[in-house]
């Protein structure tokens, strides 16, 4: 671990956050601002800086450019799992509404020699009673 902020830079939260990561305790260095500073404005702000701080800022824009690529890509899979849901779903609506018409056409309708015959009793039925 770091021993506390050098005279040069002064900035106790670059050395809290690279306390944390020394630790690999990323929760905690997030929770400090890593994703939230950016270490080329801050570096250009304070000038030079000694060869612990350069370490500490390189270590910190190593581990903030990584847990941005880390979060882009879950937001990337998350976004083609929806994406994947919806044909899925897509998909089982077309397949769905294909087998209804595939059995609303494969009730054939009665010859008309049989729907004549049918129409005749169903009559002759109705005027029994």
């Amino acid at each position: 671990m770091i021993a506390g902020p050098c005279p040069a830079c002064g900035d106790d939260q670059f050395h809290a956050i690279a306390d944390a990561l020394a630790i690999d305790d990323l929760d905690r260095a997030i929770a400090l601002g890593l994703l939230d500073i950016d270490i080329a404005d801050t570096v250009d702000g304070i000038g030079s800086t000694c060869a612990v701080c350069a370490q500490v800022f390189v270590r910190i824009g190593n581990a903030r450019t990584a847990r941005l690529a880390a979060l882009a890509a879950r937001e990337r899979y998350r976004t083609r799992e929806v994406r994947l849901t919806a044909r899925a779903e897509a998909r089982a609506r077309k397949r769905s509404g294909i087998a209804a018409s595939a059995r609303t056409a494969a009730t054939p309708a009665l010859p008309p020699a049989a729907a004549a015959a049918l129409s005749r009793a169903l009559a002759k039925a109705a005027s029994r009673h």
